[in-house]
């Protein structure tokens, strides 16, 4: 699929210098931004027993989180394109920080809801966003291993916290460890200071800006109209939805993110309801973040082929059938062996996905649709966000059993790499088939207008056929 038109203003993207450091930041923010709803089921059932609330109640606090930092997406978007990504991540981190450290002296459920839910998701949202938008005006060649590097900070913060959450727990208690953990996300700040804005090629002088401002007429309204206009354009673009390529990549999307999480909200609870200790239920997370570390670059180089960059939607759609292939299978484990074994491939699954995620989207719209795309797709996949682990957690309340979860969500996930594929195909071959039409059309209107491909003048070409049409008037008037 071809990408969206290029803005040629616009400088090149460097590939490199600064820009790995910018990675680096984005990695950290984004490895926060991913992993913390994640572990922070680890202090669910310390929380459930303490608040008395039931598993979809304490599954809604990672579920509220998750939609609120996809639903802050238009959001967040807008605040990079007025302010840069700089500042943005930097008051991200501020907000997790103070989520975390203000839901620590919580005493209901409600109270968590808006303070690691809300006030946290929306933090993580400004840090995902502007993170993933610096990358794409830094790198263009080598865009999917940047983003494959930079998505890596996900599983690695994952493979860390799950094991220190755990010792966090058995030593200060669940408001222990959100304090400590709202003092560790203020590194989003640090990470943020290094996302130096990109400086524009050509910056007009103050003497020729000074001059617009003259010539310009003194109709305020008018500027002012035009402005809401633009800016609630880039708020929310809903001319998207006009590209078959874009509204494909979002359903198969919408599946995929309604059940990806609750497998990995309810998967300690899961081992340990198989008879498995804490700390190496706990493990779990860590093993299925370590495989995911690797795989995450390692997508990033292989998608960065020459071979399967043409066919990156292909390969998303495969990631997709291989991750819901293992939630289906998962049911059927009753060993800790088989359960490390179904984290690895969890986490090899799960690690191609989010390398592609966000790739496939940057193929589809191009650098500068980018930013208006993620923003759009980011505040529907909220919905499924919002429902995914809840109703997960509503079939263990009703059945007393994990396994209908898994079954939920792997026939979900399946059902949408399947969609994907077939669609993928379907709209291939129909721009293909535009092409062509294209072509002929041009083709026919070449024919229709001999006298342009025969370089006559246009007096030339009036006075042909003015006499063609005196002998057809002449042929008319004899009779047979």
């Amino acid at each position: 699929m071809s990408p969206g038109p290029a803005d040629q203003s616009e400088r090149k993207p460097l590939d490199g210098g600064w820009g790995w450091m910018v990675v680096v930041g984005a990695h950290i923010s984004i490895g926060f931004a991913y992993a913390t709803p994640k572990v922070l089921s680890i202090f669910f059932k310390e929380i459930q027993e303490d608040l008395g609330a039931s598993f979809s109640e304490i599954a809604l606090i990672s579920s509220i989180m998750l939609a609120a930092m996809y639903a802050g997406g238009p959001v967040s978007s807008a605040m990079v394109n007025r302010f840069g990504s700089r500042p943005v991540v930097i008051v991200g981190g501020l907000m997790c920080g103070v989520s975390m450290v203000t839901a620590s002296f919580g005493t209901s459920i409600i109270y968590l809801y808006f303070c690691i839910g809300v006030i946290g998701g929306c933090g993580l949202s400004l840090n995902l966003n502007a993170s993933l938008i610096i990358i794409s005006k830094y790198f263009l060649t080598k865009r999917p291993l940047a983003n494959g590097l930079a998505m890596a900070g996900s599983p690695v913060f994952l493979c860390i916290l799950a094991p220190f959450n755990q010792y966090l727990l058995d030593n200060f208690g669940w408001r222990g460890s959100l304090l400590i953990l709202g003092a560790l996300m203020l590194h989003c700040c640090v990470a943020g200071a290094l996302m130096r804005p990109v400086t524009p090629p050509h910056t007009p002088s103050s003497c020729a800006l000074e001059m617009t401002v003259e010539e310009q007429p003194n109709n305020g309204k008018t500027r002012l109209k035009r402005s809401c206009m633009k800016s609630a354009k880039t708020f929310l673009d809903l001319s998207f939805f006009k590209d078959r390529g874009f509204v494909i990549y979002l359903i198969g999307n919408i599946m995929f993110i309604f059940g990806a999480y609750a497998p990995i909200v309810f998967l300690t609870a899961f081992a340990i309801s198989k008879g498995v200790e804490e700390y190496s239920a706990a493990y779990l997370l860590s093993i299925m973040g370590f495989v995911d570390m690797f795989v995450r670059p390692g997508t990033g180089l292989i998608a960065n082929s020459k071979w399967i960059r043409p066919r990156i939607q292909y390969f998303f759609s495969f990631a997709m059938v291989f991750n819901g292939t293992c939630h289906l299978l998962c049911p059927l484990i009753e060993s800790y062996a088989f359960l490390v074994v179904y984290a690895v491939f969890f986490g090899i699954g799960f690690g191609m996905v989010f390398a592609l995620i966000f790739e496939c989207l940057m193929d589809l719209m191009g650098s500068q649709r980018f930013p208006r795309a993620v923003g759009l797709v980011t505040i529907i996949e909220c919905f499924p966000m919002l429902l995914g682990p809840p109703a997960a957690g509503l079939l263990v309340d009703i059945y007393g059993d994990y396994r209908y979860l898994f079954f939920m969500c792997g026939s979900v996930i399946l059902t949408g790499g399947i969609f994907l594929f077939v669609m993928n195909i379907y709209n291939y071959h129909m721009l293909e088939k535009e092409k062509q039409n294209q072509v002929r059309a041009s083709e026919v209107e070449m024919k229709q207008t001999p006298e342009a491909a025969m370089g006559h003048t246009e007096p030339e070409a009036q006075e042909k056929n003015g006499v063609l049409r005196d002998t057809r008037s002449e042929s008319a008037e004899t009779p047979n």
